[in-house]
């Protein structure tokens, strides 16, 4: 079984937007989660959908994927308190529902909809060939590494050896789920994404290459790109 855990759960406190979470902005008369939403529930390989949202905004959320016939969606559940509980609560709820130990799981962030069928499948077949499936885009742009106290450059990396990691990020679902309890187990509650808490348990980590517009939503820029990118 192949599941998908997208997330809906930010303020969209750098959007700047204080009355609609990013997720519920409109592109097209569609929430940007409905579009997210849109490309799993389109998706052959894809056998369930769990979607972690705002405790606010659950009723909401359950309305709209009624309103827009989205129907492999089987439970909308309130976050946790960061985006990591969040996280393993969606996991939690995924192991409800699988019936084998090689379950894989899709992690997806809602404000990321330019998600397409290809990208979902190399996810799956990477994490059924490696284990796991990261994906990435090339870096375009000079990183350079600072140090924290007086952003003081300090090491300017090889570009052509970086990548940006985005979503999905895919799992065997028992594994995550371990990673997780050992996370709880160890009182780190402060992983930025899943490959960072699967790194530093000691999973290998595999990539997948995405599209360069699988941006995800968080400025008003990044919305204003969206919708250009729709409405070309």
């Amino acid at each position: 079984m192949n599941i998908a855990i997208i997330f809906a759960g930010g303020t969209g406190q750098r959007m700047g937007n204080k009355d609609i979470p990013k997720q519920f902005l409109k592109v097209r008369n569609k929430e940007i989660i409905i579009h997210t939403l849109d490309v799993f529930e389109r998706s052959g390989d894809i056998d369930k959908i769990i979607c972690v949202c705002l405790e606010s905004w659950v009723d909401y959320l359950s309305q709209a994927i009624a309103n827009n016939n989205i129907t492999k969606v089987v439970k909308v559940i309130p976050g946790g308190i960061n985006p990591q509980q969040s996280q393993y609560f969606g996991l939690l709820e995924a192991s409800k529902y699988s019936n084998s130990k090689n379950d894989v799981v899709l992690i997806h962030d809602g404000v990321r909809p330019l998600i397409d069928e290809k990208l979902i499948c190399d996810n799956i077949d990477m994490v059924k060939s490696k284990g796991s499936a990261i994906t990435y885009s090339q870096a375009i742009e000079t990183v350079v590494e600072i140090r924290e106290d007086d952003n003081k450059i300090i090491n300017i990396l090889d570009r052509k050896k970086c990548v940006m990691a985005k979503a999905p990020q895919s799992f065997l679902l028992k594994n995550i789920l371990d990673a997780h309890t050992k996370a709880i187990q160890d009182s780190r509650l402060d992983f930025i994404d899943s490959a960072s808490m699967m790194h530093y348990y000691g999973y290998p980590l595999h990539l997948v290459l995405g599209d360069t517009t699988n941006i995800k939503v968080t400025t008003p820029i990044d919305y204003k790109m969206l919708k250009a990118i729709y409405e070309d």
